[in-house]
Formats: C-alpha cells, sequence, structure tokens
C-alpha cells in the first residue's frame, strides 16, 4: 500500500515522521475552504478533511490521507488570519479562555472513506500587549489556524490542554495511526 498525503503542511509532515511514516507523495487537494452558513467548527474541519480525500485521485494501492484544523471559539470559527491585524485580533479574542481545535482527519481506500473528529480543549493564559506584540513580530502566526502554533513560541501561552496535543499542531497521531493500519499502512 501506498499513503499519499492529501495536505501540502510541513506539520503534518513532521508529525507523520515522528511516528515512522512518510508519504509516498504528497498531493494536496484544490478545494475551497469556506465554512457554509451557520456551520459548525466540528462539521466544518470534518467537511474539509473528506472533501480532501474525494478531490485527490486514487490509484491503485493507494491510501488517501487529509485533515483540517478548525479553531474555535464557541461557535466562532478562527481561520488562518489574512493579515496581522485579524491575527491580533484572534489572539485578544483567545487571551485569559479556553478554545477548541477540531482536527477532522479522513483516510481513503478502494474500501471507502472513514473519517473522525478529535477536539481538544486548549486554555491561552491572558496576554499582555507586549506579549501578543512580540508573536505577531515574529510572523509565526501565518498560515496557523486560530493565528499560533502551540509547537513554536505560542507554546508558552498554553498552560494547559484536555485531548491530543498532537491534533493542536494538526494531525492526532493516536487516531491517524488506528485509521491508517486499518487501511493496511504501518510505520
Amino acid at each position: 500500500m501506498r499513503l499519499i498525503l492529501a495536505s501540502a503542511s510541513p506539520r503534518r509532515l513532521e508529525l507523520l515522521a515522528q511516528v515512522g511514516l512518510v508519504p509516498d507523495a504528497v498531493r494536496p487537494a484544490d478545494i475551497a475552504e469556506v465554512p457554509a452558513r451557520g456551520e459548525l467548527p466540528r462539521v466544518y474541519a470534518n467537511r474539509l478533511a473528506v472533501e480532501k480525500a474525494e478531490a485527490v485521485t486514487l490509484g491503485p494501492g493507494e491510501v488517501v490521507l487529509a485533515a483540517d484544523t478548525v479553531v474555535a471559539a464557541g461557535r466562532q470559527i478562527l481561520e488562518k488570519p489574512a493579515d496581522v491585524d485579524e491575527a491580533r485580533a484572534f489572539l485578544k479574542l483567545l487571551s485569559g479562555r479556553r478554545h477548541t481545535v477540531f482536527t477532522a482527519i479522513a483516510v481513503r481506500d478502494v474500501a471507502g472513506l472513514r473519517s473522525k473528529v478529535v477536539a481538544t480543549a486548549v486554555r491561552m493564559k491572558r496576554l499582555s500587549a507586549v506579549e501578543i506584540a512580540a508573536y505577531l513580530a515574529s510572523d509565526e502566526w501565518r498560515d496557523k489556524a486560530g493565528g499560533y502554533a502551540i509547537q513554536g513560541r505560542a507554546g508558552a501561552f498554553v498552560p494547559w490542554i484536555g485531548g491530543s496535543y498532537s491534533a493542536v499542531v494538526g494531525l492526532p497521531l493516536t487516531e491517524t495511526l488506528g485509521m491508517l493500519e486499518a487501511a493496511g499502512i504501518r510505520p
């Protein structure tokens, strides 16, 4: 079996490598990532992972892995910030409160498609204006759901999580390995 990753995320590649998996190919799915009106964050994450898995052409003996991570403050979906002002607004919103990170994974092979959503609660400490400004100046917020990277400098902002750390980074490893093993992919 050949593993195809439907994502160009370097974080997902690193997480897979951490558990001994190297995709045979990377084929990022080109889909519109826009929440439907009133769509809840969990449903949105799952829909995107499924759409990504379905968008990739499946060859003989191939298993496609797709994922999507959505940061939510209540029902509000915090996408990848468009600019520094939106990143600042996200950090101010998340400061001093809990939020949820939903990471959905979808695995597709000749037997069909299976998906799962992993929810992780994250508490961010109260951030000062100086901390927010320094983080924004680092540019680490770019291309990150919710405007932060727990595996980077923002790790200092998170005193507690309830759930999967790797899911917050971008791929819940325990669940991913279980689904891949069921499809015949092993580290």
